[in-house]
């Protein structure tokens, strides 16, 4: 029976790759993911788990123990943040190449320099194209029921590829909240054991990783692409199968109060919660603004997004992340991208906020709305100010 208890959002993280049963768990320290490898330690030295836990000397060796652990055919942990996920770099190609279905979470911190331990999403979208499935959360329920679905979703055998699920570092991964934690029966109604389709195994011998000569690689590299890109099917069946079972339904894109909206906010992460209170506020104003946030970043869901904003005049887009030199924020670039060949599309404003833990407030997006009315209208050519606002 699904217990409702406050807990640390890291721990509600642990706890559910404790009900997943992992078999390994290949971990190494960095601010502010360390909890949720640190709970993961004390369940399996207390026998709460019966998993390896390999406590190894680098991220960079986290992640080659987990290809190593996955290929042999172990249902594979990990979790990272900043430097320690950009010290993976080399290693994350790897898995969806080798279809390996190796679950992370990833506490979004910001990447030096200067050197930051607080929270923004600048680690994550240096690694956006990784071919891993990304996921976002916005609460501690959501972290605990995402990395179960990361893994219904990874072994499924029409998709075998890495998961990432992301939380907010610090600002999520740090705090206390009311979370629902089902209990092993339920979650085994969920997530069935592990069958790998194929492994390493002395008695069967197989070859995995070899070299892509120039006459096969752009084929493997197309066939990952696809891989990625289908499955976003078993995405949505998953989260509806996790909704029918638990009540809590999951969509790649979600919306706020867009009905009738000329403005609508586009976020992603814990400042989604901020953003809702602020519609809230500018609605009971008689302002006519919405927010649209994205639960799936890769592969991205360009079909619900463009549903999700239909009929509205502008997008207000938050990036939390620079792209220097670029013309826009990485998400902004995203959305961009998509609506480039579409008649009639709405005018798309980028907000860079939120750098380096710095807090976006109610007040912020309130600022940002008011600003992209009035941008909207006059349609300026380019803008620096403190929170960060170019057109596109």
């Amino acid at each position: 029976m699904a217990k409702r208890i406050g807990m640390e959002v890291s721990i509600a993280a642990s706890e559910a790759v404790k009900l997943a049963d992992v078999d390994l768990i290949a971990a190494y320290p960095i601010t502010p993911q360390t909890h949720i490898v640190e709970h993961l330690a004390e369940v399996v030295a207390d026998g709460e788990l019966d998993a390896a836990f390999v406590p190894v000397e680098s991220e960079h060796s986290a992640m080659s123990c987990c290809i190593g652990s996955s290929a042999a055919g172990a249902r594979t942990f990990t979790a990272s943040s900043a430097q320690g996920l950009a010290l993976m770099h080399e290693i994350l190609f790897i898995a969806p190449a080798m279809r390996l279905p190796i679950v992370m979470v990833v506490a979004n911190r910001s990447l030096s320099g200067p050197i930051s331990i607080w929270n923004d999403h600048s680690d994550i979208m240096a690694e956006q194209d990784i071919a891993w499935i990304q996921t976002f959360a916005e609460n501690g329920q959501e972290v605990f029921d995402l990395v179960l679905h990361a893994f219904r979703v990874a072994e499924d055998s029409k998709v075998l590829l890495p998961v990432i699920v992301n939380l907010d570092g610090f600002t999520l991964s740090h705090v206390i909240e009311p979370i629902e934690i089902l209990d092993k029966a339920e979650v085994d109604k969920y997530l069935p054991p592990y069958k790998p389709k194929v492994r390493l195994d002395p008695r069967k011998p197989v070859s995995m990783g070899l070299v892509g000569i120039p006459e096969i690689y752009t084929e493997a590299k197309k066939a990952t692409n696809e891989a990625l890109i289908n499955s976003k099917k078993v995405v949505l069946k998953a989260w509806k199968e996790f909704g029918d079972l638990f009540g809590r339904y999951y969509n790649p894109v979600e919306s706020y109060k867009t009905e009738g909206a000329e403005v609508i906010l586009i976020t992603m992460g814990s400042i989604s919660e901020t953003a809702m209170t602020a519609i809230d506020k500018m609605r009971e104003k008689g302002l006519p603004v919405g927010l649209v946030r994205f639960r799936l970043w890769k592969p991205f869901p360009s079909t619900e997004f463009k549903k999700a904003i239909a009929g509205a005049q502008t997008l207000a887009v938050v990036d939390r992340a620079l792209s220097p030199g670029g013309a826009c924020g990485p998400v902004a670039e995203e959305i961009k991208a998509a609506l480039y060949a579409e008649r009639g599309r709405p005018k798309v404003f980028n907000f860079i906020a939120g750098l380096g833990g710095r807090d976006v407030t109610v007040e912020n997006f309130e600022e940002i709305v008011s600003k992209a009315f009035t941008y909207a209208k006059k349609r300026p050519k380019q803008l620096y100010e403190m929170i960060g606002v170019r057109e596109i």
